[in-house]
């Protein structure tokens, strides 16, 4: 059995609070006849596109999936295209709040099955350190789940180091996820091409530029978790060593210590690849302790059996518990030792984060 890394979920009661709340949110809710499909519209001009059944099926359809391939827990996070970072800063506290509060209940309800992580209201450091704080603390969160461009730029252009702080004291994971929620315009709007190449090429911009801003250098225990193989810097490393080394660092603002090839190290990568000679590959370049298995469950490209991935790609059975489960131990220590039970939130929060007053202090 293994643990699942990269897997997304936005539960039905969440579309049911936001029918009667959303526009003080600075969302819409949009339902689109006649197959009840429903999307989401933010104020600040962001229109989604309706939801994937997958994303907000039931629980019991997600877990009956989930024994088929053998998957003991999903790490959840919610849909990266509507974490709305565009968003009024008090507005975007909210909604993240309602967010990690959702899927809280939903960990809360199968706490031997589902873990999660928590968005944050980018690009706002201080209040997405705070909501961090409060939902691993308080919800249980055992990481965050962050967009890899924060209203197309880049996140490691964005003056982060307070939440950086954050994460290392809390010890958190941290899951690098693409965005593209403008999808059907510009160049990849057709076959697929944003799932197969708009997604991976964000991710690589984004670690190029968390590497040449020198965040991994100001913050060595930073645990990152990059999806889809890692996009394309593992492949690539030989070019971005090569800039690195032929630019005008100082004009450029590259305060990186090493080449960009040092800190292939540093990240973690999921095993969403579905070709097992790149997967072979990939743990050659990064090493087997760095990759684990994410499924990307609710989209398209899913690897709905993501251990025969690996035995195709002919990795050993140590390796396969290694992959399966050790290393997503280690990237998110709070799911605890193998057996472990896992720790749940203080007490069941209500939709807006608030708990009872009796049980606000201490564990239950």
């Amino acid at each position: 059995m293994a643990i699942d890394t990269h897997a997304h979920y936005f539960p039905p009661a969440l579309l049911d609070m936001l029918e009667g709340e959303a526009r003080a949110l600075g969302v819409s809710f949009v339902k689109h006849p006649p197959l009840c499909q429903c999307a989401l519209h933010f104020e600040h001009g962001l229109e989604l596109r309706p939801f994937p059944a997958k994303l907000i099926e039931p629980l019991p359809a997600r877990l009956i999936a989930m024994d088929q391939a053998r998957i003991e827990r999903q790490v959840l996070s919610a849909w990266a295209d509507a974490f709305g970072y565009g968003l009024p800063k008090d507005k975007g506290a909210t909604w993240h709040r309602r967010l990690n509060v959702a899927l809280a209940e939903v960990a809360a309800a199968h706490p031997d099955r589902f873990s999660l992580l928590a968005s944050v209201p980018l690009p706002h450091a201080a209040e997405a350190a705070e909501e961090l704080r409060f939902a691993m603390r308080e919800l249980g969160a055992v990481g965050a789940v962050l967009c890899t461009n924060v209203e197309e730029v880049n996140l490691g252009d964005i003056q982060l180091d307070e939440f950086w702080s954050a994460v290392q004291e809390l010890d958190a994971g941290v899951l690098l996820h693409p965005a593209a929620p403008r999808q059907g315009t510009g160049r990849a709007g057709r076959f697929g091409l944003a799932q197969i190449a708009q997604y991976t090429y964000d991710t690589t911009l984004c670690v190029g530029s968390l590497i040449f801003n020198g965040v991994l250098d100001r913050f060595p225990k930073l645990r990152l978790l990059t999806c889809h193989g890692g996009g394309t810097y593992p492949y690539l490393a030989g070019r971005f060593d090569i800039m690195h080394q032929r630019t005008d660092r100082k004009a450029m603002g590259n305060v990186a210590q090493f080449p960009p090839s040092h800190y292939l190290g540093r990240f973690y990568y999921d095993t969403i690849l579905h070709e097992p000679r790149a997967l072979r590959f990939l743990a050659e370049e990064v090493g087997l302790s760095q990759i684990v298995i994410g499924t990307d469950y609710s989209f398209p490209p899913a690897d709905d059996d993501p251990l025969d991935t690996l035995r195709r790609a002919r990795f050993s059975p140590a390796e396969v518990e290694m992959i399966a489960n050790a290393n997503p131990r280690r990237l998110f220590p709070q799911l605890g030792a193998a057996g472990a039970v896992m720790p749940g939130p203080r007490s069941s929060p209500d939709a807006r984060g608030r708990r009872p007053a009796s049980t606000t202090r201490g564990r239950t």
